[in-house]
């Protein structure tokens, strides 16, 4: 297993956002993409190809969201603690990689949105029945999960030695597949993506030119 930062620069940033928006969305009301759906689906993608999916399996997608304004009522911004759930989808192979980077932008997208007040009620009388600890297999079939979050203003943060020379996850929650999202060390609109991946996909995901967008 590997770990490694890859910098997206604005520019990069704001071309994956673009290409993910290019293609109309369908007339079901859906919204343009957010930088988050834009970039989640880049490397979902590039993820599966560097993973040589064949077009039959399938890949799960799973985003650890912040629950605070999505339960009934929403949680104060005081609220202290965590309220955190796993959001999932999945789809092919196939039609993830043989479809517009829409496709899949979509079906992120429709998934955080349906994750709603009584998803969660449900998700918890779940849980309340057959009580689980949540394990690393749990994310799904090659899965690509997602955590933290680029608004998090974490190269702003400074306990009093000074602000960070880099930030990372440690060795926390590694597994195949999990991703860490954080503000660009070069500041503005850039992102570092953060990924944990087997050593020889990562090889691949490394020397693909679309994926760093070069």
């Amino acid at each position: 297993m590997r770990e490694k930062l890859f910098r997206f620069s604005e520019a990069a940033v704001d071309k994956i956002k673009s290409r993910a928006n290019s293609t109309p969305p369908p007339s079901d009301g859906s919204k343009q993409f957010s930088t988050f759906q834009s970039l989640s689906v880049h490397i979902w993608r590039h993820v599966s190809q560097a993973r040589n999916l064949k077009p039959e399996d399938y890949t799960v997608f799973t985003v650890f969201a912040d629950c605070r304004k999505r339960v009934d009522p929403p949680m104060p911004d005081s609220y202290f603690g965590n309220l955190i759930q796993a959001i999932f989808t999945a789809t092919a192979a196939g039609l993830l990689l043989e479809n517009p980077p829409s496709f899949g932008a979509l079906v992120i997208q429709k998934a955080i949105e349906s994750h709603d007040a009584k998803a969660i009620d449900e998700r918890n009388k779940a849980w309340e029945a057959a009580p689980k600890i949540f394990q690393f297999k749990d994310a799904g079939v090659n899965c690509v999960a997602v955590g933290s979050s680029p608004r998090f203003k974490v190269y702003e943060v400074d306990f009093g030695w000074g602000k960070p020379v880099g930030v990372r996850s440690g060795s926390n929650n590694r597994f195949d597949g999990m991703v860490y999202l954080y503000q660009g060390k070069s500041g503005g609109r850039s992102i570092d993506v953060e990924i944990t991946m087997e050593a020889q996909a990562m090889e691949k995901l490394e020397k693909d030119k679309e994926f760093l967008m070069e």
